[in-house]
């Protein structure tokens, strides 16, 4: 059991870190308007895909899964 309450430990500081994350992200100013985010807008239509801040996030999550590892 005791690497099941670990696993627990962890996955309860991944939820509070991207609770975080979402409470400050309204104030990060160039998170999601990022060149590489693909934005379209016409008439009656707009498409918006954040391509860059998703890599972005993907990098710093595989930055601090890789640091929790070792």
């Amino acid at each position: 059991m005791p690497g099941f309450g670990k696993s627990l430990i962890i996955i309860g500081l991944i939820i509070a870190i991207i609770g975080v994350v979402l409470t400050f992200a309204g104030r990060i100013p160039w998170l999601g308007r990022l060149p590489g985010d693909i934005y379209i807008k016409r008439e009656n239509f707009t498409f918006y895909f954040p391509l860059a801040t998703s890599i972005l996030i993907s990098i710093i999550l595989s930055l601090i899964l890789w640091f929790l590892r070792k």
